[in-house]
C-alpha cells in the first residue's frame, strides 16, 4: 500500500524489451535504494511495480503486457520523469489516502489554469470510472494523492498547490497529457456493496 505522497521524481535510465513484456531501470535520487529489497514494491506514476534488481541510486523492475497496455508505461521512453513512492512500512505516517498502485485507467488533462498561487487542473475520465469520483473525495493521478474540487459528467477538477508542482510532475503537464489513475479503494467497495444490495 502507498499513500500518494511522492517522494521523488525518478528518471527512467533504459527501457529492456523482452519478450512482449519490458524491463525498465528506474534512478531513484530522492530514495534510499539501499533499503529497497529485492520484491520490494513502488510505486512508478502511480502503478505499482516490483524491485527485481537494485545497484547505486538506481532500481529495476519488470513490467507485463498487461500493465503496458493499461497505463502510460507503454509510452515511456529514456529521459522520462516519474513521481516515485516506496511501499509504506509499518510506523510510516499515512498524510494522503491509501492508494494501491493500482491502476484503474487513464484521464486526460483538458484545461489548466493558474488560480491564486495554486494551479487549476480539469481532467477528463472513461464514463465507466467518472462514477467513483465525487466532490471532496480522492484520487491518485500518476501517484498524486489529491482532493477532488468538482465533479459533473466524465470530468473533474483539482487544485495543485506550488509545493505539489515543485515536487511531482504534474505542474509540468499540459493539455492532452494522459496520466494514471487510481480511484479511491472506499468508492470502488461501496459501489460494490450498492451493486450487490440492488441485486438482492
Amino acid at each position: 500500500m502507498f499513500t500518494g505522497i511522492v517522494q521523488s521524481v525518478g528518471t527512467v535510465v533504459a527501457l529492456e524489451p523482452r519478450g512482449g513484456d519490458l524491463r525498465l531501470r528506474i534512478a531513484a535520487p530522492g530514495i534510499d535504494v539501499a533499503r529497497l529489497a529485492l520484491g520490494d514494491s513502488v510505486a512508478c506514476a502511480g502503478c505499482c511495480l516490483t524491485v527485481v534488481a537494485r545497484e547505486g541510486q538506481e532500481f529495476t523492475a519488470d513490467v507485463s503486457r498487461e500493465t503496458l497496455s493499461l497505463t502510460t508505461l507503454g509510452a515511456w521512453r529514456v529521459g522520462q520523469a516519474i513521481n516515485l513512492e516506496p511501499a509504506l512500512r509499518a510506523g510510516d505516517a499515512l498524510g494522503g489516502h491509501l492508494v494501491s498502485g493500482h491502476v484503474d485507467g487513464l484521464a486526460e488533462l483538458i484545461g489548466r489554469h493558474d488560480e491564486g498561487r495554486s494551479l487549476r487542473l480539469r481532467w477528463r475520465v472513461p464514463p465507466a470510472l467518472a462514477r467513483f469520483i465525487a466532490p471532496k473525495g480522492s484520487v491518485a493521478l500518476d501517484g498524486v494523492s489529491l482532493t477532488v474540487n468538482e465533479a459533473e459528467g466524465a470530468g473533474f477538477g483539482v487544485n495543485i498547490i506550488p509545493h505539489t508542482q515543485q515536487v511531482t510532475t504534474l505542474g509540468a503537464l499540459v493539455p492532452g497529457a494522459r496520466v494514471n489513475l487510481e480511484i479511491d479503494v472506499i468508492a470502488r467497495y461501496a459501489a460494490r456493496l450498492m451493486q450487490a444490495d440492488a441485486q438482492g
